[in-house]
């Protein structure tokens, strides 16, 4: 009787721990695909941006690779914002797991 009670709190932790794993790995996939997201419309706005004032103001090719190199500088940016928040975040749950497990 007491070792299915030990095995059954065992493989209790196990599927919390599972979950918590599952989680972590989704919450990771949609952190890569925000920056893959945020850098390619970043860069198509800038050029879609440049391509249309070409066209408007006759100065093929200068205002698409100017604004398509806006896009591409706000794309890094947003991934700079991004990682940092996400960095900030993880930081901050880290902090409390470590006051939630107490002094050791």
């Amino acid at each position: 009787m007491l070792f299915s009670v030990g095995l059954k709190t065992r493989c209790i932790l196990y599927t919390i721990n599972m979950a918590d794993d599952k989680r972590q790995l989704l919450k990771s996939l949609g952190f890569l695909s925000s920056l893959g997201i945020s850098m390619v419309a970043a860069s198509f706005i800038g050029l879609f941006i440049g391509y249309y004032l070409d066209k408007w103001l006759g100065t093929s090719p200068w205002m698409t690779l100017i604004w398509l190199g806006f896009g591409i500088a706000s794309g890094f940016r947003n991934i700079f914002i991004l990682t940092r928040r996400a960095l900030r975040e993880q930081d901050q749950e880290e902090e409390q797991d470590k006051h939630a497990d107490g002094p050791d």
